[in-house]
């Protein structure tokens, strides 16, 4: 650091506290409650005005493929998105019923959630608002391997604030605290010589298709496509129509029109599945109140995913961020008003995409779109473990995946990558695109444990393969690291050190256990939280 650098960290504001987390992500919200209901004070720190990460920003189709999988905090939000819709619509309610018991919410439903079990603990939790962190070279002062403090900006009035804490806890989804404290990490894909997975590397696949023979498997720097999930609605009483954006290009859309009129997709169209007007352009799950989350459409050559040029975001300024964030919904949006207004699209299809619009109680701050981009994946720890496709499909001797002994939640979502590249006049798929079933598994503590860094834990950005990682960057699993990363924390000041590393096991499982997580799914007994404990606990003992 210069002398010029210290002077004016020496004039700016500071803040300590116990811990501090980095990045208002479910995960990070999470892991502020379970470190805050464990008696410490947290200090959370958010880049922009509103917390809460997608499922506050149009992601309200929970992404889990066994319900009870996963529990804890991330429960008990389900649990609080429920009781919402119960309380303020009825037991016999449309609203309840399309909730899906929790697991199905409105953008500002999940936002209000998250905001109400922030408060619940104000009296240890500071949330510090439009407090920028820089996303390159961001200033952090070390000592003996261990994070001491980090340098915000406040965007409002310019302020320089320190924060010193004890352990801090990188939330964000580019992992930008990690990288400048100097942990290792990884970007992009590995090759399938190198790690030995089926969907490593370079890969054309359509959906439901076999593998085509222009995959390579060879491994590469890319990332895979960010979109927005969108909150869109039938209901013309509550609608923003779609709007020709400034920037518009027409020449971008233009081969939609022939994928219309010919019927062309990039996978098979199984008979269960109809996909006329919007439905090409997004994958739409209902949500209350006659909204949806409209996400990519994977089937389509062309829908929400804006591939390629996302790739410097991982690394980049957040001036990169934000202008790319503006060039993704002006793309967005200039696709909808494409299929919904243009002459040369076929009639049939415009009308039926035009009956569509933007929820118009939704983002009211931000003309109904939403706040944040959907990052997928951005930076990954290299951790004290790497989290591969091995861990989370069956072993043929026991039917189930490898059980860590070290387990910090159990999870469930399928093997899951977007495409990484942009339409390709010779292929019959977007590139990068796989989707492999899995079976629930454990991810183990040390994903979140940093090398080089001692008092720092990574409950999103955590430590994975690009293919591992597919299945844990799904919001409840975030929730569920985020809890046991503030838990952890909690533990290791109560024993006097900040070394995360060294918390005791044993004693970290037990606290989640009491604050009703899930370690590992498959208990006999799943509704008799006692008997599932014991069960959860005899089987890490046994691995």
């Amino acid at each position: 650091m210069s002398g010029m650098e210290r002077s004016a960290l020496n004039a700016a504001k500071e803040r300590r506290t116990d811990i501090i987390v980095l990045g208002s992500t479910p995960g990070g919200i999470m892991a502020a409650v379970a470190a805050a209901r464990e008696g410490c004070r947290v200090l959370l720190l958010e880049r922009s005005d509103h917390i809460g990460g997608l499922p506050a920003n149009g992601l309200g189709a929970t992404d889990i493929g066994t319900r009870g999988g996963t529990g804890g905090l991330f429960l008990e939000f389900v649990e609080r998105v429920r009781a919402h819709y119960l309380e303020m619509y009825g037991v016999d309610s449309a609203q309840l019923r399309d909730c899906s018991d929790g697991y199905h919410f409105e953008p500002s439903v999940a936002e209000r959630v998250l905001e109400t079990m922030l408060a619940e603990v104000s009296d240890r939790v500071e949330v510090l608002r439009m407090h920028e962190f820089p996303s390159t070279g961001g200033l952090v002062e070390m000592a003996d391997g261990a994070l001491r403090s980090l340098r915000v900006r406040n965007r409002l009035t310019g302020e320089t604030v320190v924060c010193v804490g004890r352990v801090f806890i990188d939330a964000t989804y580019e992992g930008d605290l990690f990288a400048a404290a100097g942990a290792p990490f990884r970007m992009g894909r590995e090759g399938r010589a190198e790690t030995g997975e089926e969907m490593a590397g370079c890969l054309y696949q359509g959906w439901r298709e076999p593998m085509h023979p222009a995959s390579t498997f060879e491994g590469d720097h890319r990332v895979q496509a960010y979109n927005y999930r969108l909150c869109l609605t039938e209901r013309a009483g509550n609608q923003r129509a779609f709007e020709r954006p400034p920037s518009f290009v027409r020449e971008e859309y233009l081969s939609l029109i022939d994928d219309v009129r010919t019927n062309r997709w990039a996978g098979k169209i199984g008979p269960e599945l109809h996909l006329e007007g919007i439905g090409r352009l997004t994958n739409m799950v209902i949500l209350p109140n006659g909204k949806t989350d409209a996400n990519n459409q994977h089937l389509a050559f062309l829908s929400t995913d804006l591939p390629e040029e996302n790739q410097g975001w991982v690394t980049g300024s957040w001036a990169f961020r934000d202008a790319f964030a503006q060039r993704l919904r002006d793309y967005t949006e200039g696709l909808l008003w494409f299929a919904a207004n243009d002459p040369e699209v076929p009639e049939a299809f415009r009308q039926r995409c035009a009956r569509w619009g933007f929820a118009a109680d939704e983002y009211t701050d931000n003309g109904n779109f939403p706040r944040q981009v959907y990052v997928r994946e951005g930076r990954r720890l290299e951790g004290r473990y790497v989290f591969s496709a091995k861990d989370v499909l069956p072993l043929a001797s026991t039917g189930r995946p490898p059980v860590h002994a070290d387990s910090v939640t159990a999870s469930h979502y399928a093997l899951d990558s977007h495409a990484v590249r942009k339409r390709e006049a010779d292929r019959p798929h977007l590139e990068g695109f796989f989707n492999v079933s899995a079976r629930p598994y454990t991810v183990p503590y040390r994903v979140m444990l940093p090398q080089k860094v001692e008092n720092l834990l990574v409950p999103v950005a955590v430590a994975g393969t690009h293919v591992g990682f597919s299945t844990l960057r799904m919001e409840p699993c975030w929730m569920a690291l985020g809890q046991a990363a503030g838990t952890a924390a909690a533990l290791a000041l109560r024993a006097g050190h900040d070394r995360v590393a060294e918390v005791d096991i044993t004693a970290l499982q037990d606290r989640l256990w009491a604050g009703g997580a899930v370690l590992i799914h498959g208990a006999p007994e799943a509704k008799d939280a006692e008997k599932r404990t014991a069960w959860e606990r005899e089987q890490l003992r046994q691995a």
